[in-house]
């Protein structure tokens, strides 16, 4: 039970640190609806289903074997940073498509943007492959129900910091609504925030 409290802890911190994650949660929250808002934390959820599974297949490790399939995901990852900033500077100043619009379209747009986010982040990947085999231990025995329940741990923390993120910024895009001038500085500080970390992506060294 201690174990799973260090890595509680351990997800709780990776949490705080700024990334692409946290960044589109703020911006989405800030210049979207909350329903557009849960789809966008559903979206990266599923995406960090997708790194768990692939953990457990052992992509990871394939990642360090063969070191171009890291760089083409990263690459692919920077390039997708990059296009949602210049969409923040776009469509950020006329509120055009972001604005809490409710139609079906949209929410799937939400989700793909948090379902990308992630899923071409192979950090993320590295993260849960080198994180979770640090708290599963086969001579116990159980090790599939074990990676279950740290998996089931890191998507509730996952989505609970997410949403958090997303409120705190319609928080902030509620009060700014009426300061153009506030929305106009918030639009390009988001823009910049997630174009460099596309840039951090795209310089990031392969996986050793």
């Amino acid at each position: 039970m201690n174990e799973l409290w260090i890595y509680f802890g351990a997800l709780a911190v990776a949490c705080l640190l700024p990334g692409p994650d946290m960044m589109l949660m703020l911006d989405t929250g800030a210049r979207s609806g909350r329903s557009a808002t849960v789809a966008t934390a559903l979206g990266l959820a599923t995406a960090r289903s997708c790194h768990l599974l692939l953990s457990a297949l052992g992509v990871a490790a394939l990642m360090r074997t063969w070191p171009w399939l890291f760089d083409l995901v990263r690459v692919a990852g920077a390039l997708y940073l990059a296009w949602l900033g210049i969409q923040v500077l776009r469509h950020g100043a006329g509120e055009a498509r972001a604005t809490a619009a409710v139609g079906a379209s949209s929410h799937l747009a939400a989700f793909r943007r948090g379902l990308l986010t992630n899923l071409l982040n192979p950090k993320a990947l590295l993260f849960c492959s080198v994180l979770l085999p640090q708290f599963v231990h086969p001579e116990q025995g159980g090790v599939a129900a074990r990676l279950i329940l740290l998996g089931a741990i890191l998507l509730a923390v996952g989505v609970v910091s997410d949403l958090f993120y997303g409120l705190a910024g319609r928080g902030a895009g509620q009060w700014m609504r009426a300061r153009p001038a506030a929305r106009r500085i918030q639009n390009g500080v988001f823009a910049s925030v997630l174009m460099l970390f596309g840039v951090r992506l795209l310089l990031s060294a392969r996986p050793t």
